[in-house]
């Protein structure tokens, strides 16, 4: 599947309106489940946790991923490319390395769409 065919959270703002705010429609579920499915991963997961430590426009070279797994390279690039083209980080190759960093805004949508309103005078 090409980057085009895989639309991530952050491209689509409409399918982040919130899920308590209305039902889903069929392509806005298809996209979710997508970067749902990507960070579903437990290696995914931790890549993307130190992926987006980094801050906002902070980034991390692969150089660096890869010894925190017991896994080979091939692998980690593997779930890089999903996490890529589920729309949560992009990246750049520069010289032998690749530099990997979380798209603006792509977990403050994730949030604010897991995010239910409380109810009035409700306490955290």
């Amino acid at each position: 599947m090409s980057k085009q065919e895989l639309e991530g959270v952050g491209q689509d703002a409409a399918c982040c309106a919130g899920l308590s705010a209305a039902p889903l429609d069929e392509d806005q579920a298809a996209d979710l489940a997508r970067v749902f499915k990507a960070l579903g991963d437990p290696v995914r997961l931790r890549l993307m946790s130190m992926i987006a430590s980094r801050g906002v426009g902070g980034e991390v070279c692969v150089c660096e991923l890869t010894p925190a797994f017991d896994l080979s390279q091939p692998t980690i690039s593997h779930h890089l490319k999903l996490l890529r083209q589920a729309g949560l980080i992009d990246c750049e190759r520069r010289g032998t390395w690749v530099y990997y960093w979380v798209l603006p805004g792509v977990l403050d949508k994730l949030a604010a769409f897991l995010t239910t309103p409380q109810p009035a005078g409700a306490t955290a």
